[in-house]
């Protein structure tokens, strides 16, 4: 209750028009997510900085795509209302935040050793000899 009071705040404007920026990232597909390292309107044109040049181009071709869905978003949501754009600009920029790091898990499964060890050695002395490096591992895994 205490933040949305302070977030209603005409001081703390830039805060809700950042969280709609975020929003309108959040609706485009996850391959232009990763593209797009941040968006702001300025005098009614939409302003998006993609991270690498290759981007550019395809995100240049679906202009239209990225306005209605900037319509969209401030027709349903009525917090990001006041988010209009006539233009859209796109354009490369080598400043955007860091990527979150997200928690690598270790998935090599460590398995107890099943085998005793009990078996018998062939009278092949270089099979013997194999054989016997064999129980030899079996006992340093027990």
């Amino acid at each position: 209750m205490i933040l949305s009071h302070l977030s209603s705040q005409p001081q703390f404007k830039s805060l809700k028009r950042q969280e709609c920026y975020e929003k309108y990232i959040s609706l485009l597909s996850n391959k232009w997510q990763k593209a797009v390292a941040f968006v702001y309107i300025k005098d009614e044109t939409l302003f998006i900085a993609v991270t690498h040049p290759g981007f550019k181009m395809e995100l240049h071709y679906n202009k239209d795509l990225l306005k209605s869905l900037l319509i969209q978003l401030g027709k349903y949501d009525k917090a990001c209302e006041m988010m209009q754009a006539e233009k859209v600009i796109i354009f490369h920029s080598k400043y955007y935040a860091m990527p979150q790091e997200k928690i690598s898990y270790v998935t090599v499964p460590h398995y107890h050793e099943r085998a005793k060890g009990n078996f018998e050695t062939p009278q092949d002395k270089e099979l013997k000899e194999k054989f016997e490096r064999i129980k030899a591992i079996i006992a340093c895994n027990q």
